[in-house]
């Protein structure tokens, strides 16, 4: 008789475990990036953006697996301060593109582009994406490495996706998700949505994790 009377509450219990397990709390995104509020949209991720500008300068001799974290940790530093009075969890993020230990950032102008997509041809690269997540009281901070390996390009290849998409705003001049992705890329070895700016799946499972504090 006392198993039947607690068989409800086993039940509510298990139903409350599975929605929290679904359900996540509204997040301050700290990026104004269109690829990583594309990703949280595809995963359902409930959010709303904050952005202040911040200074990506780094320390020289701070190893570049570290680089884009501690510029992700400066963005949601400075949203914390300034925007979000409620303390809401905050995720801000950061990419980088590594050839050969040298950080590859965003080209200046359509001859610089074709310049960085020229030493990334037949070459493979690392695409490391800094994560920090502050909940009260917690923080989360990881990087998440994707190697990257292009075909050789040819000179028309690089010079037509310079002047049909234009990639000035993106690190290492390309867009995984855009043309050249799908006819220059030989292989990746890791998370794909990493190379887009966000490594969603293991950004998720942190968020679940932290909900549930």
């Amino acid at each position: 008789m006392d198993h039947v009377d607690r068989y409800p509450f086993y039940v509510i219990f298990r139903l409350l475990f599975l929605i929290m397990a679904i359900y996540l709390p509204p997040i301050i995104l700290a990026s104004q990036s269109p690829r990583r509020r594309q990703l949280l949209e595809w995963a359902e991720v409930e959010f709303t953006v904050e952005v202040i500008p911040t200074d990506e300068t780094f320390p020289p001799d701070l190893p570049v697996e570290e680089v884009p974290v501690f510029i992700a940790r400066e963005k949601a530093r400075r949203v914390n301060e300034f925007r979000n009075p409620h303390h809401l969890t905050l995720l801000a993020a950061d990419t980088i593109v590594v050839l050969e230990n040298r950080i590859i950032g965003k080209p200046n102008d359509a001859a610089h582009a074709e310049s960085i997509l020229a030493e990334l041809s037949g070459k493979t690269h690392r695409v490391i994406t800094g994560v920090v997540i502050q909940h009260p009281q917690v923080e989360v901070a990881f990087a998440e490495i994707t190697e990257v390996t292009f075909h050789t390009l040819t000179a028309g290849q690089i010079k037509h996706y310079v002047e049909r998409y234009q990639p000035f705003d993106k690190a290492g001049a390309y867009a995984i998700q855009e043309w050249i992705g799908v006819v220059g890329i030989q292989s990746i070895k890791g998370d794909f949505y990493n190379v887009m700016g966000l490594p969603v799946s293991r950004v998720v499972q942190a968020l679940h994790k932290l909900s549930l504090h």
